[in-house]
């Protein structure tokens, strides 16, 4: 609503007060400076307004007196902060902190009360307002912006977002994922804190191929703790601490066939999983340093799994089978070869194609236990030994140079 003059049609403004010193000892209610006011409360543009007490407020007049873009500035001089508000207290246009400035104008007027645009203004002159500029990772304090890092604790699966930047996330679940947002949509500089507070394994996992220290995924172990950078292209962790309680990490990794080079990352994990089908020999080259290596070969189909430094020698690992592996940085020896204190040795049952105790120059050769109750030697996979409590079963055709004794033929 507005008001027009009946002798000329042009919008009627409030008589211009230019400039008003306001100390408050009371809320005050302002008026519009327009002919016929006679009270000593009017409100002008400019208002510097103290006060003894934030309870007093500074009441504007009617905004369906005056037009849309009626304005005032105020700026508190005081020791303590102001609130203006609407005609008769009725809402809170803006709170002032001391020393602060701020512009407020009419934006709509069909009320008393009306809608009133803010502008914030620098302290003692014009600057930038410090609430307005925080964005992401900073906190306003009073006129200044200051470094934030929030804490929140998740136990569900949860994917990391832009506005996680500088975050605290503590994970309080058992087995859970954080999965972060796509590196080019995060972009350079983009960096969040995680700790593992909870009592299983939190894996934290890049999406649409990108790689976290190299490798698709890291696990964090209970206790667990490490800062999480953003390249723009990939992931890094920075400070990865890790529990000795929890000293052991797994690599899983899918093979097919041929060679496969491990990163510093990847070969970091003690422990060690190959799964998938294979279609042929597959070689697996760890750096060439000291380590230990607890392998389980988890793939299918009746190839080998050669693990390798690149050169001296190297461990060979049929389907289903697990070893322990020393490496002196060239040498891979198998840790298993004597087993102290063992009175026994247990082996799997094998197949025909994959015998539980094979040949590292070949694996299909070997012995195995094809069914309860019965040993079997394979030869290049075929089964040519089985003995069983009746007897002993031999295919093919015997050659013996020292004759047969015994028995009935």
């Amino acid at each position: 609503m507005s008001y027009n003059s009946p002798f000329t049609g042009n919008v009627i403004q409030p008589t211009d007060v230019a400039y008003r010193s306001i100390t408050l000892t009371a809320t005050l209610q302002l008026t519009w400076p327009i002919n016929g006011t006679t009270a000593d409360d009017a409100a002008a543009r400019i208002m510097e307004v103290s006060s003894s007490s934030s309870s007093y407020f500074l009441q504007m007049p009617p905004a369906n007196q005056a037009s849309v873009g009626q304005d005032a500035l105020i700026r508190n001089v005081g020791a303590v902060s102001i609130t203006v508000k609407n005609f008769g207290g009725a809402g809170t246009i803006i709170t002032i902190p001391a020393g602060s400035s701020y512009y407020i104008y009419i934006t709509a007027n069909s009320t008393t009360a009306g809608t009133w645009g803010i502008i914030a203004y620098g302290i003692g002159s014009s600057g930038a307002d410090a609430a307005t500029l925080a964005g992401y990772g900073l906190l306003a304090i009073g006129q200044t912006l200051n470094q934030s890092q929030p804490v929140t604790t998740f136990s569900t699966s949860y994917t990391a977002v832009a506005a996680d930047r500088s975050s605290t996330y503590v994970w309080t679940g058992g087995a859970g994922t954080l999965t972060l947002t796509l590196a080019s949509t995060l972009a350079d500089n983009w960096f969040m804190f995680i700790r593992n507070s909870g009592t299983g394994a939190l894996t934290v996992a890049g999406s649409g191929g990108n790689t976290i220290n190299g490798s698709a995924s890291i696990i964090l172990q209970p206790g667990d703790s490490a800062i999480i950078v953003c390249s723009g292209t990939t992931f890094y962790t920075v400070g990865l601490g890790k529990s000795t309680q929890f000293a052991f990490t797994q690599l899983s990794k899918a093979v097919t066939t041929g060679s496969y080079t491990l990163t510093a990352a990847e070969a970091s994990n003690v422990i060690q999983k190959y799964t998938g089908a294979l279609s042929g020999n597959v070689t697996i080259v760890v750096p060439a340093t000291v380590q230990v290596y607890y392998i389980v070969n988890a793939t299918t189909n009746a190839y080998t799994l050669t693990i390798t430094t690149g050169s001296g020698a190297t461990a060979v690992l049929t389907t289903g089978t697990q070893a322990t592996l020393v490496c002196d940085s060239v040498n891979l020896y198998n840790a298993n070869t004597i087993l102290a204190g063992s009175s026994t040795i247990s082996l799997q049952n094998g197949t025909v194609g994959s015998p539980s105790l094979a040949f590292a120059a070949e694996a299909t050769t070997g012995i195995y236990r094809a069914a309860s109750g019965e040993f079997d030697i394979a030869i290049l996979g075929v089964n040519l030994f089985a003995l069983t409590a009746t007897g002993l079963a031999i295919a093919g055709t015997g050659n013996f140079t020292g004759g047969i004794s015994g028995g009935t033929y």
